[in-house]
C-alpha cells in the first residue's frame, strides 16, 4: 500500500480539480475518480492511504460506495464531503468506522491536515506523536530537529505560554534515543529552596522531613536530557548553581561533600525575553550565553493558523481514543469562530475549549457555543460574500497556484487541472487572471 497515494471522489470538475492540485502540490499522490463506480473499481485494484469522497455522485451515493467497500473487504480511512449534510447521515458513518464528515465549503487546510495525520500513521516509524503541526513554520522546525539531534549543544526554546515548547523538547528528545531518560523541571513552580532540592536532591538529614536520599533532576537526567521550563524566572542565587554544574558536569546535593559526575543534553525555555532580564539585571549573561548555543523559536497559534483546525481534530482524536465512544465534529460555524479567535492562550488554550466543549456537548456537532461559551462569535454577520464569489475566489487562487507550478504553460496547466486548453483560458478570461499581475 503506497500510503501517500490519496483516492478523491468528486465529480464536480472544480473542486475535484482545485483538490487533486492541491494534493499534488503538497506531496501527496492522487487518483481522481469523477464517478463511484470508476473509483470502486480503482479501490478493489490498489490500496490507498485515505479516501476522499463526496456523498453525491452521479450514479451512487457516497454512502452505498463506502458500504459496497466494507461487505467485500476492509475499506482504507473514509472523509467524506457534502454540500447537503444531515445529522444522522454523519452520526451513521461515522459509526460504521469513517475518520470523518465535512461540510462544504470547509477550510482546505482542514481536509489537508486531516490527510497529512492519517499517512503519518501508516508510514512506519511515524506516530501521531511525531508531527508538530502542518503549518510551514512547524514544518521548518521539524526539518531541523534531526540535525540538532546529532549535537549535544544547549538548546534554549524560546516562545508565548501555551504555545508546545516542551512538545518540541520531547520531540529533539526523541530523536536522540528514546530509551534515555526526558527529565523535565518548570523552574516557575518552585520556591528558591525547593528548586534547589528538585535539581541538585539531598542526602538524607541533611534538612527536616529528609528522611532518605533523593537524587536530583541532575543526576536522574544521566545520559539523556534535563529540560528546564521558564529557565527565565529562576532565581539569581540559583542561577549561579546551575551554571556551575553545567560548566564542571558536576554537581553536590545538599548536605554532601562529595562531587557527583553528570552528564546530560541540556534544553532550556522561557516565555520572556532573557537577553531584555540580562539587560535588568535579572538574569546572568554568563548564563544566558550559556544556554543560548542554539535558539528555536515556537510561533504563537495566531500565526499559524494552518494548525488550528488540525490540532482541534487532533484532540478531538485523541479524545475519542482515551475512551469517549462519541465521534464529536466541529460544525462549521466553530472552524470559523476557531479560526477568528486570537489565541492568547495558544495551544494550552484551545485545548482546554475542546475539553470543556466535549463535556458539555449533547450531540455530535460542536457548535461555538460549546467552544466560546456566552462570546461566541454566533451572532456575528453573515458572510458578505455570495457563494458564487466564494467558490469563484478560491478558484483563482488554485488555478494561479497551479500556472505558477507549471511556469505559466498552459497546456501543462490544464493537464494538471484537469480540464482542457479552451476552458483554462475561458476560467482565465472569467477570472481575470494574467501573468505579470501583482499578487502581492
Amino acid at each position: 500500500m503506497n500510503a501517500e497515494r490519496i483516492c478523491l471522489i468528486e465529480d464536480d470538475e472544480i473542486m475535484g480539480g482545485a483538490l487533486a492540485l492541491r494534493f499534488e502540490l503538497e506531496g501527496l499522490d492522487c487518483d481522481w475518480h469523477q464517478t463511484g463506480r470508476a473509483a470502486l473499481a480503482a479501490l478493489r485494484k490498489q490500496a490507498y492511504g485515505a479516501v476522499v469522497s463526496d456523498i453525491a455522485l452521479p450514479d451512487m451515493s457516497g454512502e452505498t460506495l463506502y458500504l459496497a467497500l466494507l461487505e467485500s473487504a476492509a475499506a482504507p480511512p473514509f472523509i467524506f464531503m457534502t454540500g447537503h449534510g444531515a445529522v444522522d447521515q454523519a452520526v451513521r458513518l461515522l459509526k460504521r468506522g469513517a475518520v470523518d464528515y465535512l461540510l462544504k465549503p470547509f477550510e482546505p487546510d482542514l481536509l489537508l491536515g486531516k490527510l497529512k495525520e492519517l499517512v503519518s500513521r501508516q508510514v512506519p516509524g511515524r506516530t501521531d506523536a511525531d508531527t508538530l503541526g502542518i503549518s510551514p513554520a512547524m514544518r521548518a522546525l521539524e526539518e531541523l530537529l534531526p540535525r540538532l539531534a546529532q549535537s549535544q549543544a544547549s538548546v534554549l526554546i524560546t516562545g508565548e505560554s501555551g504555545v508546545g515548547k516542551e512538545r518540541v523538547a520531547q520531540k529533539l528528545h526523541k530523536l536522540q534515543g528514546a530509551t534515555r531518560p526526558f527529565v523535565a523541571a518548570n523552574c516557575g513552580a518552585f520556591t528558591e529552596t525547593l528548586l534547589e532540592a528538585e535539581l541538585f536532591g539531598h542526602e538524607k538529614g541533611a534538612f527536616t522531613g529528609a528522611h532518605r536520599t533523593k537524587r536530583g533532576l541532575f543526576e536522574q537526567a544521566e545520559g539523556g536530557t534535563l529540560f528546564l521550563d521558564e529557565i527565565g524566572d529562576m532565581p539569581l542565587t540559583m542561577q549561579i548553581k546551575v551554571l556551575r554544574a553545567i560548566q564542571e558536569h558536576q554537581i553536590t546535593r545538599i548536605g554532601g561533600e562529595s562531587p557527583i559526575a553528570v552528564d546530560f543534553r541540556l534544553v532550556t525555555a522561557t516565555h520572556q525575553d532573557l537577553k531584555a532580564r540580562v539587560e535588568q539585571g535579572l538574569f546572568r549573561e554568563d548564563l544566558y550565553y550559556r544556554i543560548n548555543v542554539i535558539q528555536i523559536r515556537v510561533p504563537p497559534l495566531r500565526e499559524r493558523k494552518d494548525d488550528i483546525l488540525w490540532l482541534a481534530t487532533r484532540f478531538l482524536e485523541q479524545a475519542a481514543r482515551r475512551g469517549d465512544e462519541r465521534r464529536l465534529v466541529l460544525a462549521p460555524a466553530a472552524e470559523r469562530a476557531l479560526l477568528d479567535h486570537p489565541w492568547p492562550g495558544n495551544v494550552r488554550e484551545l485545548k482546554h475549549l475542546l475539553e470543556r466543549a466535549q463535556v458539555l456537548a449533547t450531540g455530535p456537532l460542536l457548535t461555538p457555543e460549546l467552544l466560546f461559551g456566552e462570546t461566541s462569535p454566533a451572532n456575528s454577520p453573515a458572510p458578505r460574500d455570495t457563494l458564487g464569489d466564494y467558490l469563484a475566489g478560491h478558484e483563482r487562487e488554485y488555478i494561479l497556484r497551479a500556472l505558477e507550478s507549471q511556469g505559466w504553460q498552459i497546456q501543462e496547466t490544464a493537464n494538471l487541472l484537469g480540464i482542457s486548453r479552451k476552458n483554462l483560458w475561458e476560467k482565465m478570461k472569467r477570472l481575470e487572471i494574467r501573468r505579470n499581475e501583482d499578487r502581492e
